[in-house]
């Protein structure tokens, strides 16, 4: 039988920072709970909103797979590799951090605030050479789940050193569809951006997390129009 977990919305971690507010699914930085380290490989998904002409200063990573997806506004990325780049809604963004990288993200739209996505899966692969890339992704076909992340560079979306694929979904009210796990023992974490879904029946509204592991598929229905990123990961890695 499948096993669950549900983080509805208002119980994640908060902080403000006047520029920065961020909503933590798992413990990051000043939010800590013992049960809410990681799901699997996934180690952190924050929902963050930066202010306007601010942004995070040069830092450091290493061994950690960091993705960021923007859904409002852009950001302008720097880092240690020598890239310069700007990423906006509807792209999708990974550094492989490797044997360390330094990078800083700014919002460069003085008037609007950036939203965006953060999430850290853990590697399969440790001490690699660090790499950056983004790519476009399809934000236009609707009640199907649209793969933006897998393991394998010839695949659709970006690829990570991870047995790890993520999807986004666009469903109109009442769409139903069968999602099909790529591997045995690896589970699902489904962040409903906007509207509400069930996930085996079990209702998940916006911004809460629904974790499902030991299965091998699951049915995804809409209550309403609805948004949501699915992202699979290995639970033993």
């Amino acid at each position: 039988m499948a096993q669950t977990v549900l983080h509805t919305a208002n119980t994640r971690g908060a902080a403000d920072h006047g520029w920065l507010k961020s909503f933590h699914s798992f413990s990051f930085a000043g939010y800590y709970n013992p049960d809410r380290i990681n799901f699997g490989a996934l180690r952190v998904l924050n929902d963050d909103f930066v202010t306007g002409g601010r942004g995070f200063g040069e830092h450091p990573h290493d061994n950690m797979e960091i993705i960021s997806i923007p859904l409002e506004g852009a950001l302008q990325h720097k880092d240690s590799l020598g890239t310069t780049a700007t990423i906006k809604s509807g792209e999708i963004q990974v550094m492989s951090a490797g044997t360390g990288v330094y990078h800083s993200e700014y919002n460069p739209d003085e008037a609007n605030p950036a939203k965006f996505l953060q999430i850290w899966v853990f590697p399969n692969k440790r001490n690699v050479e660090p790499r950056y890339d983004q790519i476009t992704i399809d934000a236009t076909t609707r009640n199907e789940f649209v793969q933006v992340l897998s393991p394998n560079a010839d695949d659709a979306g970006v690829w990570i050193y991870q047995d790890a694929w993520f999807n986004m979904a666009r469903f109109d009210a009442e769409t139903a569809k069968t999602y099909n796990l790529h591997k045995e023992g690896n589970g699902a974490y489904i962040f409903v951006l906007k509207g509400s879904i069930k996930v085996d029946g079990q209702d998940v509204d916006t911004r809460d997390g629904f974790g499902i592991w030991e299965t091998d598929k699951f049915e995804i229905t809409a209550s309403t129009d609805a948004e949501f990123l699915i992202m699979e990961v290995p639970m033993k890695f």
